[in-house]
């Protein structure tokens, strides 16, 4: 066996696909978000606007969360040590999962160290508490909930997505005595549209499932004290178990799960992705129920953030720039090919000095590739203004689109 070439070939495959990605070499700078510095391939040091930051909100720089961290660096140090049950659980960690259960309106909250590891953890344990557990999951779920429920082992079935009446005709048949459990996210981060909750809750009523919904994209960022997509729907009641992120709107890093004590006391017990991980660090922690804090006030923060989101949307229609319908704080701009994308991104960072990764397969389907942007409160007009005239340009010139 041949391993070096196995390897290359690997990624010989990626690069004829047009899928092969380069890193951005980026240096935030504090106080001057979203403006960093990228290092280019040659040295040169340029400042770019980022265009495709998770730190939603900018939370990321805010002072109150960078004093908080700095305090507990002052007070404990870096790290926690350990994994939560051997010395890695800290006050920081105690009040941050009371502050998040309090968030979603939850007994209890549990940490992981992302959010991948929160969904992919929880979803593969249920199916070991819960014998002969069926799951339903939507077609459009995050990778890390796909690979949860394939790691629980249990019998699944993926209704279409947001087809609330495929998902209905899957529950009908199956064992009205089986235990079952549907899994949604709220926000689909690629497409920017919304999961049918309260459907989905009609439902699981019926049928007598379990809830599962991760709010990744929606915590900090909707609802009037930010806890989502089922908090500003009135339905945080009536989902057993709520995912969310630590590391987009709330500007850190890590995940966690919200629910009932009980449940949240079975995963703490069962989830090897818990038990056999090292704690996030001190600051992290409270860095993050910080933001978490600030943010349950700061709905004005929200109503910015969706205003800035609306008049991007609005100035690429006026362009006539094939920007996609969406629901929500997501702006993805179709452009339908891996190769041309790439060449598309290249050009605005290096002729425009905007930053946005290119959108490829696996993460979306073939042909949906896209550039994806998310507007921040920080982003003013001339950002868009400078958005929009980099967009027309590069369309124009690598994809021979007349554009307003």
């Amino acid at each position: 066996m041949d391993y070096r070439n196995a390897f290359k070939a690997s990624v010989a495959r990626v690069r004829a696909e047009g899928r092969y990605r380069i890193f951005a070499n980026l240096r935030r700078v504090r106080g001057q978000f979203p403006r960093a510095h990228w290092r280019t391939p040659e040295g040169d040091v340029r400042e770019v606007v980022v265009w495709c930051s998770n730190d939603y909100l900018g939370m990321g720089q805010n002072p109150c969360v960078m004093g908080a961290m700095k305090q507990a660096i002052d007070d404990v140090g870096a790290g926690a040590g350990g994994t939560r049950n051997i010395s890695g659980t800290t006050h920081y960690h105690v009040e941050l999962e009371r502050s998040l259960a309090d968030l979603h309106g939850k007994e209890a909250a549990l940490l992981f160290t992302s959010g991948y590891i929160s969904n992919q953890a929880t979803l593969s344990t249920l199916g070991r508490i819960l014998p002969g557990l069926i799951m339903f999951s939507d077609a459009h779920n995050h990778a890390s909930m796909i690979e949860g429920v394939r790691q629980s082992g249990c019998e699944k079935h993926v209704w279409r997505h947001n087809d609330v009446e495929h998902l209905e005709a899957l529950l009908k048949a199956a064992p009205a005595d089986a235990p079952k459990l549907i899994a949604l996210e709220s926000v689909y981060s690629m497409d920017g549209d919304i999961g049918p909750l309260e459907a989905v809750c009609d439902l699981a009523d019926t049928y007598n499932a379990l809830t599962y919904l991760d709010e990744v994209h929606a915590v900090g960022l909707y609802g009037l004290r930010g806890g989502g997509i089922a908090e500003r729907d009135g339905l945080l009641d009536r989902f057993d178990i709520i995912e969310g992120t630590l590391g987009k709107a709330f500007g850190l890093m890590g995940g966690y799960i919200a629910a009932d004590e009980v449940i949240i006391d079975a995963v703490r017990s069962l989830a090897p992705g818990f038990i056999f991980t090292t704690s996030l660090a001190p600051p992290i922690a409270a860095g993050a129920r910080a933001s978490v804090e600030y943010l349950k006030s700061a709905h004005r923060l929200r109503e910015a953030h969706q205003e800035r989101a609306e008049a991007l949307k609005s100035r690429l229609r006026a362009a006539g720039l094939p920007v996609m319908a969406s629901q929500t704080h997501i702006v993805p701009v179709h452009v339908g090919d891996p190769v041309l994308c790439k060449r598309m991104t290249d050009a605005l960072l290096i002729d425009h000095g905007i930053y946005v990764q290119p959108i490829n397969y696996p993460t979306v389907p073939r042909g949906g590739e896209r550039m994806r942007f998310t507007p921040t409160p920080l982003h003013d007009d001339s950002m868009l203004d400078a958005l929009v005239e980099g967009l027309r340009e590069v369309y124009g010139r690598h994809a021979g689109l007349k554009v307003a």
